[in-house]
C-alpha cells in the first residue's frame, strides 16, 4: 500500500512537473514556410540561418526562461510587448517583430499588393511607388538598429513607423502589417553596409497575401 500511495505521489509531481515545463518553454522557434536557401539571391542561405536559426532562437530562449515566475508566464506574446519592459519586452518584441518578419517573404514575392489594402496605400500615399519610397526613406533614416513597419490603425489607417530596438507598433496600439529589419544581422553578411541595397532589394520577395491577411 505503502508503495502504491508512493508511486502514485511520484506520478503527480511528475505530471506537475511536465506542466510546469510546458507553461515555462511556451515560445518556440516560428518555422520558415520555405527552404532556408529559396530567398537568394535576396536574403542568402548563411544569413538565414544566422539570423532565424541562431539570433531568434536565442530570443526565444530568453524569454522562456526570463517569464519564469513572473505574470508573463501564461500569456500571450502581444500582450507581453504591450505590458513588459526592460529584458522581456527585448526578447518579447524581438520575437514578435521576427515572426512576423520571416512569415511575409516568399520565393515567389514581388509585384503590389491589392485589395483594400492596395486601395489603403493609394489612400495614404498616392501610389504604391510612393510608399515604397517613404517606406525605404523611413527604414534608411533610422539611426542605429531596429525596424520600419507599416501598420494600420482601429479604423484601417495606414502610417509608416521607426521602431528602435525591439520596437513594434503594438505599443502605439497599432497593428503591424509589413516589417523590414534594419539590424545589421539583417543584412550585413549578403550586403555589408549597403542598408538602403537592402531594403530595396526586399521587395521583391514581399508575400503580398501574406501582408494583405494581416490587414
Amino acid at each position: 500500500m505503502f508503495t502504491l500511495v508512493l508511486n502514485l505521489i511520484l506520478s503527480i509531481t511528475s505530471v506537475q512537473e511536465i506542466n510546469k515545463n510546458e507553461n515555462v518553454m511556451k515560445f518556440e522557434l516560428v518555422k520558415l514556410p520555405y527552404a532556408v536557401d529559396s530567398l537568394e539571391p535576396v536574403i542568402s542561405r548563411q544569413t538565414i540561418e544566422f539570423h532565424h536559426g541562431k539570433h531568434l532562437q536565442t530570443y526565444v530562449n530568453n524569454l522562456n526562461n526570463l517569464i519564469q515566475g513572473t505574470k508573463f508566464e501564461n500569456v500571450d506574446l502581444e500582450t507581453i510587448v504591450r505590458e513588459a519592459d526592460g529584458a522581456i519586452f527585448n526578447n518579447a518584441g524581438q520575437i514578435l517583430n521576427h515572426n512576423l518578419y520571416f512569415t511575409q517573404f516568399t520565393p515567389n514575392g514581388g509585384g503590389k499588393p491589392s485589395g483594400s489594402l492596395a486601395t489603403a496605400i493609394d489612400a495614404a500615399y498616392g501610389s504604391f511607388e510612393n510608399f515604397r519610397k517613404e517606406f525605404e526613406t523611413a527604414g534608411t533614416g533610422l539611426f542605429g538598429s531596429g525596424w520600419v513597419w507599416l501598420a494600420k490603425d482601429k479604423d484601417g489607417k495606414l502610417s509608416i513607423t521607426k521602431e528602435v530596438n525591439a520596437g513594434n507598433p503594438v505599443t502605439k496600439g497599432l497593428k503591424p502589417l509589413l516589417g523590414f529589419d534594419v539590424w545589421e544581422h539583417a543584412y550585413y553578411l549578403d550586403y555589408q553596409n549597403r542598408r538602403g541595397d537592402h531594403l530595396k532589394e526586399l521587395w521583391k520577395i514581399v508575400d503580398w497575401k501574406a501582408v494583405e491577411a494581416r490587414y
